[in-house]
């Protein structure tokens, strides 16, 4: 058995965080790590500066300006291709097979705009149907799948449960904690009854966040966070999950991202 780190981090734009990634690379030293908003076509991908890192394999779907999903490993990556949902060519998620039978999923879940309408506002709409997309296709092939080694992670963009937000009565009207939108994200859990690993490790009614805007300055303070990073596991996993960590600290750094890495680990 190997013990395989993994981390899950929405770094909102991989050239700007670079020297963040090194750092939370020496730091904790994650064996896999799943990008979101990379925002960097291939050609502006800093593959060079990633391997000199120790991540010699990198499975990336990018595109210019926007989006772009990538998982840098220290293993080899096998199986890897690009999946598209709702008709559109966005680069939100990517996957690919390390050790032979793990299968990473790294997805990056729409952020749904302002409006907590699908009718006003299409980029809500784009985002429930993107989760019942991927919900439906795994309902559909549940069986091939339901005893598949298979772990998900991504910036979902959904804060589901009552204690993944600051407060719950006033982010019901929300994107990103609205009934609408959990009710979705609980299929997708559903459709291969994935276990939400940062719950095991941390039930309710324990506050947990991964998230805290730039618009509140004094975030730590005031701690107005979302839990919208996770890392979820089909049950043929269970038994090897061995820790969870959300590591804070990078949400500190000089010029940070709004999101801090989730890390879990694995024994493989």
């Amino acid at each position: 058995m190997t013990n395989i780190k993994l981390a899950t981090w929405n770094v909102n734009s991989i050239r700007i965080r670079l020297e963040h990634l090194a750092r939370f690379a020496k730091e904790k030293q994650p064996d896999v790590i799943c990008l979101q908003e990379v925002k960097a076509k291939p050609e502006d991908f800093p593959f060079d500066d990633i391997r000199a890192l120790g991540y010699e394999n990198i499975a990336l779907y990018s595109q210019a300006g926007y989006n772009g999903v990538a998982i840098l490993s220290k293993y080899h990556l096998d199986n890897i291709e690009e999946r598209d949902w709702v008709g559109k060519h966005d680069a939100r998620h990517i996957k690919a097979t390390i050790l032979g039978d793990v299968e990473i999923n790294d997805i990056y879940i729409p952020a749904g705009g302002d409006i907590p309408d699908p009718i006003e506002n299409l980029s809500f709409a784009h985002k429930l149907t993107f989760m019942d997309d991927i919900a439906e296709y795994w309902e559909q092939h549940k069986k091939e799948n339901q005893d598949k080694k298979m772990i998900i992670c991504g910036d979902f963009n959904v804060a589901p449960l009552e204690n993944d937000v600051w407060n719950h009565k006033q982010m019901l009207k929300i994107i990103s904690h609205t009934p609408v939108e959990v009710e979705r994200l609980t299929r997708l859990k559903k459709s291969l009854d994935f276990i939400d690993i940062g719950r095991e490790f941390h039930p309710e009614p324990e506050k947990i966040f991964s998230w805290w805007s730039y618009r509140n300055p004094n975030w730590q303070k005031n701690n107005k966070g979302r839990r919208l990073d996770h890392i979820w596991a089909t049950p043929k996993l269970k038994e090897n999950i061995k820790s969870y960590e959300i590591f804070t600290p990078t949400r500190a750094w000089e010029r940070p991202s709004d999101h801090v890495p989730v890390i879990a680990e694995f024994s493989l």
